[in-house]
């Protein structure tokens, strides 16, 4: 951890008002989740992008079971700057533990799922999302192996809700409209 807590030094070195301003900013984009679930009701209003809504709040919802109410309490990770008091945070403290990044893996979720259905929106997506992550070790709330870990769990949750659970969920309505229209006859 120390070699962790050492960049995160040397990103604290390159700080600015102006910068720290922007970072603090960027990282509400993954707080609570609340912008990316903005982001896929908006997406369930259309139909030409309902299938990318409903994979965007899938995917976060697995990522935040398993980063939220699983792995946050089994690993217990203190935060860097509540290991190393010379690491100064930039912003709102967060109340829980450091492993791993709910806010990477929430923008990971959903970039990834836009862009498994959108290319040239989803690289945008995947852009925002890695600044979100980056903005994370600026702002000194993660280690990089928290942001790492988060961004995995976030892919892996939206390629898991692309190419398997959608697919078997929408498999599953079609078959309960055939039921339902076989009865009605």
């Amino acid at each position: 951890m120390q070699g962790e807590a050492d960049f995160l030094q040397a990103l604290m070195n390159i700080r600015t008002p102006f910068m720290n301003g922007v970072m603090e900013f960027i990282s509400l984009l993954g707080d609570k989740g609340i912008f990316c679930v903005c982001v896929g009701l908006v997406l369930l209003i259309f139909a030409k992008t309902r299938k990318t809504g409903w994979e965007v709040l899938l995917s976060m919802l697995f990522a935040f079971i398993l980063v939220n109410l699983i792995l946050k309490l089994i690993v217990m990770r203190q935060r860097p700057f509540e290991v190393y008091t010379y690491l100064q945070p930039v912003g709102a403290v967060p109340y829980d533990t450091s492993f791993p990044s709910g806010h990477t893996a929430n923008v990971f979720a959903c970039a990834t799922a836009i862009f498994l259905n959108h290319k040239k929106t989803g690289i945008f997506a995947l852009v925002m999302a890695a600044l979100v992550g980056f903005s994370r070790l600026y702002n000194c709330m993660h280690y990089p192996t928290d942001v790492i870990t988060g961004m995995i769990i976030g892919i892996v949750f939206a390629i898991l809700v692309h190419y398997i659970i959608y697919p078997a969920c929408e498999k599953g309505v079609k078959r309960l409209r055939e039921r339902k229209r076989k009865e009605r006859e």
